[in-house]
Parts: structure tokens; sequence; C-alpha cells
């Protein structure tokens, strides 16, 4: 099958009656019961139906860019924020959501991985649209059990997969969507309530999704990579486990796992993760001892015999995001990322390394090497993570460079891109906020603006690579601080920034720049 058939086949699944959360099957339902389900208070909540706002009435609660000369970038911005209030949805009637929410932009569903990656750029419109409220209407569908489906269906809010089904949930990424919100906004409270159902669908992952050595395993379409030619000859690309471990599975629950055991630090809950410190480490020794091929200098899937892939996926990368790298391999696995013969090409970084025999340079064709907005953020997101700031500003602004390019020819900003030219993948949708907005609200802002919120260090940063004069204006941080942010423009990269800075609230401003660091305390405006 092409990936052309196997998206229509997708769109095909047969249609299930409507039916509640509480009685999801119509057999026998015979699943163990966890106790943290009865702490999920968003299951039966009263549903919020309050209308959604453009973006002509949302402005005045946006932040504001600036870049002088780069004026298509900004515009670029503005018609993302377009796109994305077009695509936020009031709560409909019958269907059990809770909250509205921001349509994937795929089809009629609400996808798990989709919503993740579109909160990590939607999350700076929360005061103008509560945009973080599309993971409740997940948490408001969680089974007795903790599972979640990845997919729910808008008209109707059921499941489109039966839990035992291979392809039905994933990835575990949640927990990271919710982090980065408290650290932008430091929100305990939607912490504390998020919790209890994030651990009890981590739990559920667990005790359905592993091997007997602890590993954890995926299929195309439950990792999201739908089409990636990671399973034996034979075995079904998209929806087959082939009994491997999968490397961005497997990491993705250390990365998870550190997250509750942080969010359990900040509410008091440390016994209630006291299994997961063990399981991180036991993980990260396995990761490092057997999913590291020393030939290829790259984390790869496990086979059940074994043996290691010899495919390198982007799915490698996880290991940065999630703090696992050893330091002596780092450089190593880095370096692929400014190699043109694997990742570093013209637009970086391509899904599938430029030396894969099933790599399409022309059309990227889908997971066989077109360039992802969620995957870019999180290789950006790792290298941060490893400190690896000036390479992550590098690609920062090469992608946002093809991006724009794109933008600028089609007036609009798609799922995926081509990874040698600019133009758009393909196949990809097109108007695709969606996480089509990753590339030109976050990246812009937190990597090639360099404005990154730490709220757990009670500081906001400011990684000044830019030599252009550029800032921002009613930049939200905290639960009611509103910062504006200017730069003057420089000669060099090497010369201390002139920071010119005010704030409706205290905020402590960690400059960064190629020459030094500085701690700027701003008080409040007048």
């Amino acid at each position: 099958m092409t990936i052309k058939d196997h998206l229509r086949a997708a769109r095909e699944l047969p249609v299930l009656a409507p039916r509640r959360w509480q009685r999801p099957t119509p057999f026998f339902d015979n699943v163990p019961l966890e106790p943290l389900v009865d702490e999920n208070s968003f299951i039966g909540r009263e549903p919020d139906r309050a209308f959604t706002r453009h973006l002509p009435e949302s402005m005045p609660y946006l932040p504001k860019p600036r870049w002088e000369g780069s004026q298509t970038v900004i515009d670029g911005y503005w018609r993302a924020w377009d796109l994305t209030f077009r695509n936020c949805r009031r709560v409909p009637l019958e269907t059990g959501f809770v909250s509205p929410f921001v349509d994937t932009a795929f089809n009629d569903c609400l996808f798990m991985w989709d919503s993740v990656f579109i909160l990590m750029f939607a999350r700076y419109g929360e005061r103008a649209f509560p945009f973080q409220g599309t993971l409740d209407n997940f948490y408001a569908k969680q089974h007795a059990d903790g599972f979640i489906c990845r997919e729910i269906k808008e008209w109707d809010g059921a499941d489109r997969f039966h839990p035992g089904d291979p392809n039905s949930t994933g990835p575990n990424l949640l927990p990271w969507s919710e982090w980065e919100f408290f650290q932008q906004f430091g929100d305990q409270i939607r912490l504390a309530s998020v919790f209890p159902p994030l651990l009890a669908y981590y739990r559920w992952f667990r005790k359905n999704r592993t091997w007997p050595d602890g590993t954890y395993w995926s299929t195309g379409w439950s990792n999201g990579m739908d089409n990636q030619p990671r399973v034996s000859a034979g075995a079904g690309v998209t929806n087959e486990h082939d009994h491997m471990s999968w490397i961005d599975t497997t990491v993705q629950a250390v990365f998870a796992a550190k997250i509750l055991i942080r969010m359990a630090d900040v509410l008091g809950r440390t016994a209630d993760v006291a299994d997961l410190p063990p399981e991180v480490e036991s993980l990260t020794a396995f990761i490092n001892e057997h999913m590291w091929n020393e030939k290829l200098g790259f984390y790869v899937d496990r086979r059940r015999d074994g043996t290691l892939s010899e495919v390198k996926s982007i799915a490698g990368f996880w290991t940065l995001v999630a703090g696992i790298v050893p330091p002596e391999r780092r450089a190593r696995l880095c370096a692929h990322l400014m190699d043109p013969a694997t990742f570093g090409g013209p637009h970086p970084v391509p899904s599938l390394s430029a030396d894969d025999p099933h790599y399409n340079g022309e059309l990227g064709e889908y997971w066989l090497g077109s360039v992802w907005p969620p995957t870019n953020y999180m290789v950006l997101r790792g290298l941060t993570a490893t400190g690896e700031d000036a390479l992550a500003h590098t690609l920062a602004r090469r992608h946002l460079d093809f991006v724009t390019t794109v933008y600028e020819q089609t007036n609009t900003y798609w799922e995926n891109y081509a990874p040698e030219q600019p133009r758009p993948g393909e196949p990809a949708h097109r108007d695709f906020l969606g996480w089509g907005g990753v590339g030109p609200i976050a990246i812009l802002l937190e990597y090639v603006f360099g404005l990154r919120p730490d709220f757990s260090r009670d500081v906001l940063v400011w990684d000044v690579r830019l030599t252009d004069a550029h800032g921002v204006t009613d930049y939200p941080l905290g639960p009611v601080a509103t910062l504006d942010l200017a730069v003057a423009a420089r000669a060099r990269e090497i010369d201390e920034p002139v920071i010119h800075a005010k704030s409706s609230h205290p905020v402590n401003l960690e400059v960064r720049w190629h020459g030094g660091t500085r701690l700027v305390a701003i008080p409040p405006s007048a």
C-alpha cells in the first residue's frame, strides 16, 4: 500500500454507534480498575460551552513579536494565529467533552499526539482562549483502568479504537504538555488536577505496552510516524509492533516518568510515584546498553532476537529530550544534525536519515523523510536539555526560513515539508493549525528569539543570538505577569545585548549571549 492508501484506510475505519464513556463496549468488560481514576475530576464535569474567539478580538491577549528586517516572519506569525483561532471549537452537545478545544485539523477527530504539540505553541494564547483545556476532553474520556484513546470523535465523543487494538493509544506525551504549561504559567491548581489522570494513564501504558525486559512497544500509527520502515519485512508498517522494543516509545516512558516525578515533588505526592525512579534507572541503563548502535552512532529499535535495527529514525533523538545520553555519546549523536548525509540536509530535521534506502528527498513521502514541526520541536528541546543552545538556534533559523518561504508561496502552513527544497511535503494537509503553528510561533519565540520560561526556577531565560533588533510585547508569564521586551541591534554575537524590559509584576530575567550571562531583576512597572 502507498501512504495515500494508508491515509484513506484510516479515514474509512468503521464508525461505531454513539456511546458514553462509562459503557464503552457491548461485551463483557473485565478490566482491572485503577484507583487513581477515582481522583479524575474531569470525568462527568459540567461542560464549559463558552463561545470561541477569532483573531481580531484575541490580539490584545497575544504576544506581539517584532524583528527588524523580517516583516514576512512577523506576518506569518499572525497568519498562523488566524488559522489557529479558525480551528477553535465550542463543546459539541452529547459528546461528554468538557472544554472548548482547538481542532487537530486532520479529520473529524481529536488526536492525542497532535494536541500535545499544538499546545506547545497555543499556550501563548491561553489568555485569549483556554487552549490547554483541549486535553481536558481526553481526561474526561479516561476509562476506569486508566486507558485514554489516542483519537476521539468530535461529533459523538466516542473512542476511535478499542483499547486492545495495538494502535489504540500513544504516544504518552501528555505529561510533557502539562509540564510545559506549568513552566509558562505556574498553575499549580491545574497541575494537581491533571496529575491523577496522567499517572493512571502511565500505569495503564506500563501494564499494556511493555515486554518482560521492561521496554515498550508501539506501532506506526500509535507512535505517530505512520509509514517509517522500522518493522521486519512482511510486517505491517502502520499497525504491527513486530515484537520490537521501540526506541521512541521506551524513551518516552522514561521522559514521562521523570516529569511525573517532578510533578509529584511540586504537589507533595512523592509516595504515589515511588515506583518510578527505579523504572527510570533500569530503562535508562537498558537503552544505553542495548539500544545504542555503536556502528551507526545512533539510538535504534531492538528486534525480538536482540539484534539492533539499521534504521536511523528521528525517533532516536528522543533520548536527548529525556536526558539519558551519556556525555561521551552526545557529540557523536548531535553531529548527525549537521551531517548532510543523515539529518543535516537543506531543511533540517528530516524524519528519516538521508542515507536510508527508503528516504524520499524530493517529496518527503510522509515519514520517509518529510520535515515535521512536532519532531523538530522535540529535537530543539533535546538540544536545550543538553546545553547545545547554539546548534538549536542554527537549526531553528533554518527551519523557520524554509517554513516562511513556503508560507510566502502558499499563504498557509502545512502538516509537513519536503526535506531538500522549500515546498510542502507530499502528501501533506494545508492550513494545518494543527501543529503547523509550532514553527512560526513556538520556535520563533523560543529558539530564534530565545525566550524560554522556567517557572520552576522562577526565571525567564532570554538566550539572545540574533544580532538584529527584535523583541516582543504582551508576553505572558506566570499567573498574571505580562512583559514587554526589546533588544537593540548588535555588531557581533559576542557583544553584550542592550536589553529594555518592563513587566506588570516582578520577574527574574536570565539574559544569555555568546559572551556571557547575567541575571536581571525586573521590577513591576508603575
